[in-house]
């Protein structure tokens, strides 16, 4: 389905009735920051639980407007147990979690200072958790701490439901349609990239003449075009992200924004296809305005 649903669900509003705050798990990028900021115009109190290794500072300045009951923890990455704490403590019984943890923190060797270390060392909660799981994949991890926050009467919701207005509508969204060229490069990738994210592989793929240059893994997709253009030598590519094809809107939703744009535009990515409904476009207006003046065609894909 690619016309999103109404702005805000029965449940967040039953939730604003009850004036029971609404949690918010907020790790990397703009998007908690845009959830926060909706939040705090419709006057919805946020427990905000910030990734310390993660989020952005920008979340404190949000709360700095008058937004009486609600609040902003710092926890480690793997201090789910104070996580459950702070909501508990705080009334929360809906959550929602916004912005990417990055699968590659879980593996690349800590080398901060040691107070960084212990933050980041997973709990006891979290490694009970971690034990039972029969592989270590994004969705298996973040179902894991979802079954951890049931457990203990939590809810996760959708966490576009503040932001449906940013989900990228079906059909050409730039003043540019793709090219002959790149629509080929688009229908011949789309089967591929839909396969791989079924494997939890990543959600992009990155294209040039009906070939695959690279493939999304741990490293996101950012890294995975710069990676795509030294391989091409800076000629022209098509960038293909698309969402699981079972995409849980609760979390991990495929995002594109102004960070990405910027990159799209050094490595001489052309075209992007991505999937309607299911693709949030951060800052839509001059992600949209800064494609049309870099001549990037942007395209939503049912």
């Amino acid at each position: 389905m690619c016309d999103p649903p109404g702005i805000e669900s029965a449940i967040l509003r039953k939730n604003n009735v009850n004036k029971s705050p609404l949690g918010l798990i907020a790790g990397t990028g703009k998007f908690p920051v845009l959830v926060a900021q909706v939040a705090a115009s419709r006057g919805i109190p946020l427990v905000i639980a910030a990734i310390r290794e993660e989020a952005s500072r920008e979340l404190e300045k949000v709360l700095e407007v008058d937004q009486r009951g609600s609040s902003i923890h710092w926890i480690g990455l793997g201090q789910l147990g104070k996580l459950i704490r702070i909501f508990k403590g705080e009334g929360v019984e809906k959550i929602m979690m916004a912005g990417q943890v990055r699968h590659s923190k879980i593996f690349a060797p800590n080398t901060s200072a040691s107070r960084k270390i212990l933050s980041a060392m997973p709990d006891i909660t979290m490694v009970r958790m971690l034990m039972a799981l029969p592989e270590k994949s994004t969705s298996a991890l973040i179902g894991g701490v979802i079954g951890v926050l049931k457990e203990n009467g939590m809810e996760i919701v959708d966490s576009t439901e503040l932001v449906k207005d940013l989900l990228a509508p079906a059909g050409v969204i730039t003043d540019r349609a793709p090219s002959r060229e790149e629509m080929e490069d688009i229908e011949y990738g789309r089967p591929i990239a839909q396969s791989l994210a079924g494997f939890d592989l990543g959600q992009s793929i990155i294209v040039k003449d009906k070939a695959v240059v690279a493939v999304e893994a741990m490293e996101g997709t950012d890294q995975a075009i710069i990676r795509a253009s030294s391989l091409v030598g800076g000629q022209s590519l098509t960038l293909i992200k698309v969402a699981r094809p079972s995409q849980e809107m609760r979390f991990d939703v495929p995002v594109l924004g102004l960070k990405t744009l910027e990159v799209l535009e050094k490595c001489n990515v052309t075209a992007v296809s991505i999937d309607a409904g299911k693709t949030l476009l951060l800052d839509k207006e001059r992600l949209i305005e800064g494609a049309n003046s870099l001549g990037i065609s942007l395209i939503g894909q049912c």
